[in-house]
């Protein structure tokens, strides 16, 4: 099976697919260019069906639960239709429990005798309204090869959802093209947009401990998009999801250090819950390390959209470090980047009680002109004996985040995923933004496996998922 990831270690500076349970197959692409609220995306991962179809023949759960806003409690089932070694198909099942009970209620008399009862219950079971049905396919062409092809369709008359996925690898590289009509994307205020027609190609060298990596992305738009159904607000489209041609490219060097290893022994005979999670240490990370990247960053525009090429991440007042070109229809952006991490874990995860504590922080500078020209106007400020403009100092702030997991009993840990938000215009600078918080159980003989019952008060969404962890 595909292996998943935490946001936390994506370093932030790239397009993931966010977790949602608004749809069938239970993602939504990031907007080229936007930053994805700190939460639970990720970067390779099971599909849906795949994930229910494991807690269904290993954990014994015959309904696997979610909650969005947009379409309430409801419970997905998965029907799995093996065609042979190289080839799957499976059908997703979704029941609507709020709405059906909602109906019953609305639909419920007093004085109604048990048999009009019984038959208003089997009337509200039929309503398609309730269901929605998703079909699944995936395909190993070759071993480095596999075609995934999945249709979704929901009884409300809601648009049926289509995509096709080629998975690719070559040497030290993994190639992904990706077809949806309508495509799903999540901008950086967490609002869903439809998008007509989306083409996608993303190139990614493997990811290496250390040493040099890439990734390029080109993505192609059609028609235009709107506000996913059951959001109400005035937003914009992002200018990325015009029709119109998106390129992005990053090139990026990654760096580990041990500050600190633990060289105590370990339990004999006891297996830790988490392979990954059982040696106490502190590591710092910079340049591009678990969650830290450096280098540059390549945009291009072309069509509608090319309009996000006049963005400017320079300050107003502040001298220009941009390097950008502007045409009548097209727009080229280079910038740079950089992170750096701490991370502290006590416990080996082998106890029943209180065996791990784990803390990791990151700071990230999404954009070095930004912060050449905060750095120049504060010196400048400073050199001539002057207060330095708030705006300045705002561009020197890092965008912060912070993940805490702490063991509650046995497998099971409690994780809060937040960032900080850094605000030198208020009185209290620091306060807490986009909280996720997560139960997770991990499966023991697995290595580092989990499932993982998660909740965004931001999103007000809940789900319920398998993840391992990318090494």
């Amino acid at each position: 099976m595909k292996k998943l990831r935490w946001a936390m270690d994506s370093g932030g500076f790239w397009e993931l697919d966010l977790s949602t349970p608004i749809t069938l197959n239970g993602q939504a692409r990031s907007v080229p260019g936007e930053p994805l609220p700190l939460g639970l995306s990720r970067g390779s991962r099971l599909s849906r069906c795949q994930q229910i179809d494991f807690f269904q023949r290993f954990m014994a759960m015959p309904f696997v639960p979610s909650f969005s806003p947009n379409t309430g409690f409801f419970l997905q089932r998965v029907l799995s239709l093996p065609i042979g070694e190289s080839w799957s198909t499976m059908l997703l099942g979704q029941l609507n429990v709020q709405k059906f009970v909602s109906s019953l209620r609305k639909n419920k008399t007093k004085h109604l005798p048990d048999s009009s009862w019984l038959q208003s219950i089997g009337r509200n079971f039929i309503q398609k309204s309730f269901y929605a049905l998703g079909f699944s396919s995936e395909l190993s062409l070759t071993p480095d090869d596999t075609l995934l092809i999945s249709f979704d369709a929901y009884g409300d008359e809601k648009m049926p959802q289509k995509k096709a996925v080629l998975h690719h690898k070559f040497p030290r590289h993994n190639l992904a093209m990706e077809a949806a009509w309508p495509g799903l994307f999540v901008d950086g205020n967490g609002s869903y947009w439809d998008v007509p027609f989306s083409l996608a190609l993303d190139l990614a060298s493997t990811a290496l401990d250390s040493g040099a990596s890439y990734h390029l992305f080109f993505n192609n738009c059609a028609g235009s998009p709107k506000q996913y159904e059951g959001q109400h607000s005035d937003e914009l489209p992002p200018a990325a999801l015009l029709p119109g041609f998106t390129a992005k490219g990053v090139a990026s060097l990654k760096k580990n250090i041990d500050l600190w290893r633990s060289e105590a022994s370990m339990l004999k005979m006891v297996q830790p819950y988490d392979i990954f999670l059982s040696n106490p240490h502190i590591s710092a990370s910079w340049i591009l390390g678990e969650n830290c990247n450096v280098g540059a960053v390549f945009s291009a525009y072309l069509g509608d959209n090319s309009m996000k090429g006049q963005r400017s991440c320079s300050l107003q007042g502040l001298k220009d470090f941009d390097l950008r070109i502007q045409g009548a229809n097209s727009a080229v952006s280079v910038d740079s980047f950089a992170s750096a991490s701490l991370t502290a874990q006590h416990g080996n995860f082998q106890r029943l009680f209180l065996d791990l504590t784990r803390v990791h922080t990151r700071f990230d500078f999404p954009s070095g002109s930004k912060l050449l020209s905060g750095i120049t106007s504060v010196a400048y400020s400073l050199y001539n004996s002057q207060e330095p403009k708030v705006e300045a100092l705002q561009a020197i702030c890092p965008r912060a985040s912070l993940c805490f997991q702490q063991q509650i009993i046995g497998p099971f840990s409690f994780r809060v995923d937040s960032e900080i938000a850094i605000d030198l215009k208020k009185d209290w600078c620091l306060s807490v933004k986009n909280p996720v918080f997560a139960i997770e159980h991990a499966l023991q003989v697995l290595w580092s496996a989990k499932a993982v019952a998660w909740y965004s008060p931001m999103q007000r969404e809940f789900m319920v998922e398998l993840r391992f962890f990318e090494t």
